[in-house]
């Protein structure tokens, strides 16, 4: 009797997992979920300005162009906190000296003499950042007075966007619960709570739209300057259950 009771017993165990088992496959079923992308956009008025300015000198010998480069740099340094532009928003981001060659052309039998070198041009790029926008077109005058001859690009910033991210943020998102609920009422199904959410956006981070803008320096006065408005946008996924 022992042994017939200890047989009921287990065959009660065995058979239990066998009822669970119809529970557990639908539990893991995956949620009834639609997935959607919105945008939302927030635009500013720039309040820093970033300059590339460029000294280029050529001379006979390398010694000699640098020593006339780094005069004309001098002064644009010099110039640039007479402007009011603070050591720390001044940086030199480019340097190089390169040899200058002369190719001469085929003799008649088909030689060519090697390359020779007839002179040296060293280049010295600066990045400026602007902090006051009401100086900028005095300061592009003066750098090109003072011998800057390359450059002029200006990249219009915010020094702090912060603002115009949540603000888009906020609108990608209403974005994607406005196209998600369209979609379920086409469908005729109810929108459920949101699953999961995630922002995708160029480089990592909100970037200015069409920020870089350029500037001919050519004008015997202050040059001036349209600083436009920087468009920061934010795109959002977010996955929605689904009520049916």
């Amino acid at each position: 009797m022992n042994f017939a009771g200890n047989s009921l017993v287990a065959a009660i165990v065995l058979a239990a997992p066998l009822v669970a088992q119809p529970a557990l496959a639908e539990d893991s079923r995956p949620t009834p979920h639609i997935v959607v992308t919105g945008e939302g956009t927030a635009s500013i008025t720039p309040d820093t300005a970033i300059l590339t300015l460029s000294v280029v000198r050529e001379a006979d010998t390398a010694r000699a162009a640098l020593d006339a480069n780094s005069a004309a740099m001098a002064d644009v340094l010099a110039a640039m906190q007479e402007e009011g532009v603070a050591e720390r928003d001044l940086q030199t981001s480019n340097f190089s000296i390169e040899p200058k060659y002369v190719y001469p052309q085929s003799s008649s039998n088909g030689d060519r003499e090697p390359p020779r070198i007839v002179g040296y041009a060293v280049h010295n790029t600066l990045t400026v950042r602007i902090r006051n926008l009401d100086r900028l077109g005095a300061v592009l005058d003066t750098s090109v007075s003072l011998g800057v001859n390359q450059g002029g690009n200006i990249v219009f910033s915010n020094d702090d966007p912060s603002e115009a991210v949540t603000e888009a943020r906020v609108a990608a998102m209403k974005d994607a619960m406005a196209r998600a609920k369209t979609l379920t009422d086409a469908a005729g199904i109810g929108l459920g709570k949101v699953l999961e959410i995630s922002e995708s956006s160029q480089g990592g981070a909100p970037e200015p739209l069409a920020k870089v803008r350029s500037a001919m320096v050519e004008a015997a006065s202050a040059v001036p300057v349209a600083t436009g408005e920087n468009t920061y946008r934010v795109t959002v996924n977010v996955s929605f259950a689904l009520d049916q």
